[in-house]
């Protein structure tokens, strides 16, 4: 298809019976801390809450009065599907979407919501596609596909028709998230039949990048299993009209990782109040990646293409987006164990804004401490803080960029108490300002040894704590009296399943230790 072709197929798309002309808005925070103008464009904001309306309606509104009577059938994981579902609405069509069990809840329920039938099956994309194919074979429906339709391409390509209709001036770069390769092509043919000075960006997760591997085979390929994090864009193969279209057009591909996708979705919240998934967020860190490597441009436009994410989801963006950001820092830090090591360790720090902090009394000889810390630039500064640890006499090991440290590492800080000493474990709340752990380990004086610390921020005005003590019997009273003098409220643990997991080692050297 020649490329002017195409676009009179774009212009003619009649999405606007189900897609709103969504805005394009600049990105004040973005803009000043990338130092570029970065414009956001909405498609987030779509009805559906994603851009995938615009080809699902583009494609069944040329559906024959047949094909019409005999319904439509699509497989997706969620997207697609609600599009599929509100345009089978509007034009009084059934629509069974075939969704992949993996697929979030959220997506799945939107879709019955909008009066479609849902079918739930594999674990992927390229499975629910197989029996979407089968189930179309066998009732006569039409097949919709998410992205390897000249229609459902047009539909998608309107997207680039909005959004320089709407700024003044052309885009030096437009950055679109690729799953399946629609969107990329559909906006790709418009932006370089009407702007061709205008740079088309390809933006993919790592684990997904199929359309980076089509460019290199030059032609499309299975990459076989692939991340799902950003389940939007999980597709094994980029299809075969995607790859016609804009592998002639697309000027740069870039891959992202899944903390730069979750920073991203942190810097759109921050900018516009707005949560969007993952995949909707690929356009955003792509550009993060971009001006990082050195691109050039001025005006970068995103495309943020879907919010469809759940609550569940979200608990993961938060975990990882300081780091995808560089402003956490994670270290582990080998520290002696005896009395005032704890203390001297966190003035080597500083005062710096805690994520988190785990310990455990491990030997009579040593302790490793997990350390998370907030800081802007953080990953340009940490080279300095790793350097101030060492002259103070503690090893450090970075983490950082460490996946097995941030999946799994940092939530396994424990086990049990080997001394052969009285253990005690309280919770407290701790205000969420630097400087409040030292003053605390300041008033304890090394009298007692921590032998337990877990400490995470939560963004409240307080932090919680548990921490493990260990405290003679004959020395009780005077710890009560250190904790009432202390100011930071507590209350004693006596909790089975920290005694199951964290309390003392069943041994006769250690049977003096107790909770």
């Amino acid at each position: 298809m020649s490329p002017l072709e195409l676009l009179k197929r774009i212009v003619a798309a009649p999405v606007q019976a189900v897609a709103r002309e969504t805005p394009l808005e600049k990105a004040g925070l973005l803009t000043e801390r990338l130092g570029r103008t970065i414009w956001l464009k909405r498609e987030d904001l779509q009805p559906v809450f994603s851009f995938k309306l615009r080809g699902a309606y583009a494609r069944m509104v040329r559906l024959s009065p047949n094909e019409r009577r005999r319904g439509v059938i699509a497989a997706s994981a969620g997207n697609h599907a609600q599009g599929v579902a509100l345009a089978a609405a509007r034009l009084g069509l059934h629509a069974r979407v075939v969704m992949p069990r993996t697929t979030p809840t959220i997506k799945v329920e939107a879709v019955r919501r909008l009066g479609a039938e849902v079918v739930l099956h594999g674990d992927g994309y390229d499975a629910a596609q197989a029996r979407a194919h089968a189930d179309s074979a066998e009732l006569g429906a039409v097949f919709i596909h998410p992205f390897d339709d000249l229609d459902v391409i047009a539909g998608q390509g309107t997207v680039a028709i909005e959004l320089l209709r709407q700024m003044t001036f052309r885009p030096d770069a437009v950055f679109v998230p690729v799953g399946g390769g629609g969107l990329l092509a559909g906006v790709a043919g418009a932006i370089k039949a009407i702007s061709p000075d205008t740079r088309v960006i390809g933006v993919e997760p790592r684990g997904a990048a199929s359309f980076a591997a089509a460019l290199a085979a030059g032609r499309p390929v299975d990459i076989g299993p692939v991340n799902l994090f950003a389940d939007g864009v999980a597709v094994r193969k980029v299809g075969e009209w995607p790859y016609r279209i804009a592998a002639g057009l697309v000027d740069e591909m870039i891959e992202v990782s899944v903390d730069e996708i979750c920073a991203a979705v942190h810097d759109v919240f921050l900018d516009t109040r707005a949560l969007i998934e993952p995949a909707g967020a690929l356009a955003v860190a792509g550009i993060r990646r971009y001006l990082a490597d050195g691109g050039p441009g001025e005006h970068l436009v995103a495309i943020n293409s879907g919010a469809n994410i759940s609550l569940e989801r979200m608990a993961h963006v938060i975990e990882r987006a300081e780091i995808g950001a560089g402003r956490e820092i994670l270290f582990t830090a080998t520290i002696p164990e005896r009395p005032g090591s704890f203390l001297k360790f966190c003035r080597a720090l500083g005062r710096p804004e805690l994520t988190e902090f785990n310990y455990r009394y491990a030997s009579l000889q040593q302790a490793h401490v997990f350390v998370g810390l907030r800081q802007e630039n953080g990953r340009a500064h940490r080279q300095e803080l790793f350097a101030r640890l060492a002259a103070a006499g503690f090893e450090v090991l970075d983490l950082t960029d460490n996946e097995l440290a941030r999946d799994h590492l940092r939530h396994m800080v424990g086990g049990r108490c080997p001394a052969e000493q009285d253990e005690l474990l309280y919770r407290f709340r701790f205000p969420e300002r630097p400087g409040a752990l030292e003053e605390f380990l300041s008033q304890l004086k090394g009298r007692w040894s921590i032998s337990l610390f877990h400490y995470r921020n939560h963004g409240a005005a307080y932090g919680r704590v548990l921490a493990g003590f260990l405290v003679p019997a004959q020395e009780r009273g005077e710890f009560q009296r250190f904790l009432a003098a202390a100011g930071y409220p507590c209350e004693p643990v006596d909790d089975l399943a920290l005694q199951r997991f964290l309390g003392p080692m069943q041994s006769p050297a250690a049977a003096a230790c107790s909770g």
